[in-house]
């Protein structure tokens, strides 16, 4: 079983230390570092800005952000941005 300290098992150690280094922390950094093509631009998803308020409060819901219900769409894209 692996220590809380240990750092975890990663697919691409240059992309975890980067992210490491930005101040991500050491799962975040490795859930990042192991997803395929995570380095990769194309994703068709609109910004955060581009949409609704009840899309982002909906989005918040399903990543289980607590407080979303009083949060402003200034809120709620921070919160998502930062989960």
């Amino acid at each position: 079983m692996a220590k809380k300290n240990d750092i975890p098992s990663v697919k691409n150690e240059e992309q975890y230390e980067a992210l490491r280094d930005k101040g991500y922390s050491k799962e975040k950094s490795a859930r990042i570092a192991n997803t395929p093509d995570s380095g990769k631009k194309g994703g068709k998803a609109d910004t955060y800005e581009d949409r609704t308020k009840d899309e982002l409060y909906k989005q918040a819901k399903k990543v289980g952000i607590d407080g979303r219900s009083n949060m402003s769409k200034k809120e709620l894209i921070k919160a998502l941005r930062n989960n």
